[in-house]
């Protein structure tokens, strides 16, 4: 029973960590993405992109943040089952009844929503208030939670439907239009169609991260938390993500190949094949289509089952951004902002009122200089995370 007990301990750590990895690999790759927002903003990218305007590497480094958030958003659900279904008994539940996390989620969600209009919007723009207040990732997030946390405790077959309807079925309301004004049209821009909620006054209110199809990916994450249920064997898990993935992306190919439904911008023959091949992973993410979301996550998805035997130095690098999260997300975006000031002040606003560089190969340099100075920090949160047992660590 003993080596039993342990067997079981070390597979839920290592199945944390690969989680944990994951989690921290694509908040890595958004670093890329807010460098380029911080600094590229003079070359701004349109979505989907212009491919015909928009130089390779550009569309690429671009490309390559598309990842992130519906992975993000897959595994908030995700790790919302193993919250739910943890296997150590406490005074509340036993090791074979799930517990209830709808205070967890709702409490969780509703902080991140706060966190977004007041902190990560002033990160952003470094006015208070701010002249635009955009609800984007950290605010659709929350209120994904939000709905999770009420939604959970419905069978799980409900949930996979529910999210497999969503995220595939979307796209049929694409060609709708509501009038502006009035309530309807709010509902409409909160739920599927991204535009601004208030246009006058001195605050406007732009809906970056319309609700629907996330809510769809944060059901199909919960219900994957199963594949984490401790009667499922690593080897096992693997095989079943790897198949998972790969279906995905045959999916995606197959429906990108006929040009109909699944992406609102058909996909052209360009210039050369390169410009094709763009042309081709030019995908619609405000809100994600379809097609983008069987793409970054079968993509997601494959790099979990590689991630699941992957214990080097990238997993654990990885595995301590993502075992702080929120923390690293608020870190990071203060560092940026930080690093806009001071550059306008020693080399002057080149691009506006900003500072900003020439080059794409720029913006990975300064991402790449980054990571050290971000790691310490966060593996020092993360290791007070363990050890504290405060309440309010949990959410971050």
């Amino acid at each position: 029973m003993s080596s039993l007990a342990t067997t079981s301990i070390t597979e839920g750590r290592m199945r944390i960590t690969a989680i944990d990895a994951m989690r921290g690999l694509v908040m890595l790759i958004m670093l890329l993405d807010h460098v380029r927002e911080s600094f590229y903003l003079h070359h701004q990218v349109s979505d989907p992109m212009d491919v015909s305007q928009t130089e390779p590497a550009l569309f690429f480094s671009r490309l390559a943040a598309h990842i992130c958030a519906p992975v993000f958003v897959f595994l908030t659900g995700l790790s919302a089952w193993l919250y739910a279904h943890s296997a150590a008994p406490s005074a509340t539940h036993s090791a074979s009844e799930p517990r209830d996390a709808s205070g967890f989620l709702i409490k969780r969600g509703l902080l991140l929503v706060l966190l977004e209009l007041l902190v990560v919007n002033f990160a952003w723009s470094g006015q208070f208030p701010p002249p635009v207040l955009y609800l984007q990732v950290i605010w659709v997030i929350g209120l994904c939670m939000i709905v999770l946390g009420l939604l959970h405790r419905l069978p799980a077959m409900v949930l996979g439907l529910t999210g497999i309807i969503i995220v595939a079925g979307h796209n049929a309301l694409a060609s709708l239009t509501v009038a502006p004004g009035g309530i309807a049209h709010a509902l409409w821009t909160v739920f599927l169609h991204r535009g601004f909620l208030v246009t006058e006054g001195a605050v406007k209110i732009k809906v970056s991260y319309p609700l629907l199809p996330w809510i769809g990916i944060i059901l199909l994450g919960y219900v994957a938390g199963r594949l984490y249920a401790n009667d499922i064997t690593p080897v096992r898990r693997q095989r079943m993500l790897t198949l998972l993935g790969a279906t995905a992306l045959l999916l995606f190919v197959v429906l990108r190949s006929l040009n109909g439904y699944g992406e609102n911008l058909p996909w052209q023959t360009g210039e050369d094949s390169l410009h094709s091949t763009m042309s081709f992973l030019n995908l619609t993410k405000y809100p994600p289509s379809l097609d983008f979301a069987l793409l970054t996550l079968g993509a997601g998805m494959l790099c979990l089952a590689w991630l699941e035997t992957r214990h080097g130095w990238l997993g654990r690098v990885c595995s301590i951004f993502g075992a702080a999260p929120m923390f690293y997300y608020l870190l990071h975006l203060y560092v940026l902002l930080l690093m806009q000031i001071l550059f306008v002040k020693l080399f002057g606003a080149n691009h506006g009122q900003r500072f900003g560089v020439d080059h794409v190969w720029q913006l990975w340099l300064i991402s790449a200089a980054l990571i050290p100075a971000l790691y310490y920090p966060c593996r020092s949160f993360a290791r007070f995370k363990r050890q504290s047992g405060q309440v309010w660590v949990r959410y971050f």
